[in-house]
C-alpha cells in the first residue's frame, strides 16, 4: 500500500499559492496552503508535510527563515524555495542551507513538479502522488 504525498504551499500572494496548489492537485498531490511561514508553523503537525514549497520573500519570516526553523524543529526537512526576487547567490546560498531547489518566479508548472518528485526522492520517502 502506498501512502498519498503532501505538499504544503507557503506563499502570501493568494493567486499564486492557489495556482501552485492547484498545479500540484493536477499532478497527483495532496496539497494544503499557507498565507504566511508563521501560521504553517502555528498549524503545521509534526511531521507534516512530504515537502514545502516557500516563497522567500514573505511579509515577517522569511523562506530560507522558514527552513532554519523547520530544520531545527524536525532535522531533516525538504524545502523548494522560490522567488520573484533571484538575488545573486541566493538559490546557491538556499542549497547550501539544506533546500532541495531554489526556482526564479515564473518558472515552468513542470519545474516545479520535478524538483518535488526529487526532493521527496531524496527524502527517501515512499509514496505516490496518485494514492489519495
Amino acid at each position: 500500500m502506498t501512502t498519498a504525498l503532501r505538499v504544503v504551499v507557503i506563499d502570501d500572494d493568494d493567486s499564486m499559492r492557489k495556482a501552485l496548489q492547484r498545479l500540484l492537485v493536477a499532478a497527483g498531490f495532496g496539497s494544503v496552503g499557507y498565507a504566511s511561514a508563521e501560521a504553517f508553523l502555528r498549524e503545521e503537525p509534526d511531521p507534516g508535510a512530504d515537502c514545502v514549497v516557500c516563497d522567500q520573500n514573505l511579509p515577517a519570516m522569511s523562506g530560507l527563515e522558514l527552513l532554519d526553523a523547520l530544520r531545527r524543529r524536525r532535522g531533516e526537512v525538504r524545502l523548494i524555495l522560490i522567488t520573484a526576487f533571484d538575488s545573486p547567490g541566493l538559490g546557491q546560498s538556499a542549497v547550501r542551507d539544506g533546500a532541495a531547489a531554489c526556482l526564479t518566479k515564473p518558472f515552468v508548472g513542470s519545474a516545479l513538479i520535478d524538483a518535488v518528485h526529487s526532493a521527496i526522492a531524496l527524502s527517501g520517502k515512499v509514496g505516490s502522488p496518485r494514492a489519495q
